[in-house]
């Protein structure tokens, strides 16, 4: 269309890079374009962006943002500095369809999928207040925002590309992680397409009876099935997998939990994320140090890899199972 408009054809080139490389919010800061140009995508094409509705900072510097999509549809995001390195965990979805009975974005149900330009856009503002905040730049992607990233495949798999393009971000796939509920035939799809980003597992039990109580998917797709997935997906791409594993009280914390999640690890090299329990109402509660370093203990003696995730912002509810499209005033 831009040559048709009688644009020579490089112009179309420069519009790209304005969109996917410079993340400009309107035509009008496409300085290279001429006025009547300028004018002429603003009488022809919308330019919907992702707006920040509202922010809050933690006492220990994370920021949770509240996006306003251009539907007035919210999500959430969170930036997580830690050190030199700067972390974006952003949304794939308006809220999510699995319901985990632990999770406070399951509660708000299912809204839509994000277009790659929403996730992208998403990341671009975070990035941009990385800098900002901390004179940083972005170190990593975490898809562990709200939605089920699985389920709206190809668009995040647009967006990822979006990002890790020379013609865009450049960043590398290494450092983007996708987290995910746990779809069988998506984790295989995502080693058959060659996927290079990293990817995360929310388990949170290595039983069946446990993990189907707290995630409804495990109904479906049982832990067996996962394994299945996961050994593919290994075998295929070379990749060690991480699990997310939230310690709560008297649930999924024994030695026994420990000890079946150390049986179910066996099949495929991986790292165990263990993460504390940020309550959204009063049905589960955080795992007791006693327990957690139990926990830790049992598995290290297994020459399992494994990390304590300390709760970053949830003072602001933007710790992980905490983001539900809402937050308090930023005061």
């Amino acid at each position: 269309m831009i040559v048709e408009s009688g644009e020579k054809a490089f112009r179309a080139k420069q519009i790209y890079e304005w969109l996917w490389k410079k993340h400009a919010r309107s035509f009008d800061e496409m300085t290279n374009l001429s006025k009547e140009l300028r004018n002429w995508l603003n009488e022809n094409f919308e330019f919907p962006v992702v707006e920040i509705e509202r922010e809050q900072a933690s006492k220990d510097r994370t920021i949770k943002m509240v996006f306003r999509l251009s539907d007035d549809a919210l999500v959430e995001g969170v930036l997580i500095p830690s050190g030199d390195r700067v972390t974006a965990c952003i949304s794939s979805q308006v809220g999510c369809k699995f319901n985990c009975d632990f999770c406070a974005t399951g509660e708000m149900g299912f809204g839509r999928n994000l277009n790659a330009a929403e996730i992208v856009d998403q990341v671009a503002i975070i990035k941009q207040r990385a800098k900002e905040e901390y004179d940083l730049e972005l170190s990593n992607i975490v898809l562990m925002g709200m939605g089920e990233p699985l389920l709206n495949y190809d668009e995040v798999m647009k967006a990822i590309h979006k990002i890790t393009s020379p013609e865009g971000m450049e960043m590398s796939p290494q450092r983007i992680t996708l987290s995910t509920v746990g779809i069988p035939k998506m984790i295989k799809k995502l080693a058959d397409d060659g996927a290079k980003i990293q990817l995360a597992v929310s388990l949170h039990s290595a039983n069946d009876k446990t993990r189907s109580k707290m995630m409804p998917v495990n109904r479906r797709n049982d832990l067996s099935q996962l394994k299945e997935a996961l050994i593919y997906y290994n075998e295929k791409t070379g990749n060690r997998i991480s699990f997310e594993y939230l310690l709560m009280r008297d649930i999924n914390d024994s030695l026994e939990d420990a000890k079946a999640l150390a049986e179910y690890c066996k099949s495929f090299p991986v790292k165990v994320n263990l993460i504390e329990y940020n309550s959204t109402d009063s049905k589960y509660r955080k795992s007791t140090p006693d327990a957690t370093d139990a926990f830790i203990t049992f598995l290290k003696g297994r020459n399992m890899v494994v990390n304590l995730r300390r709760s970053r912002g949830e003072d602001i509810d933007a710790a992980c199972g905490q983001l539900a499209g809402k937050t308090r005033d930023k005061n």
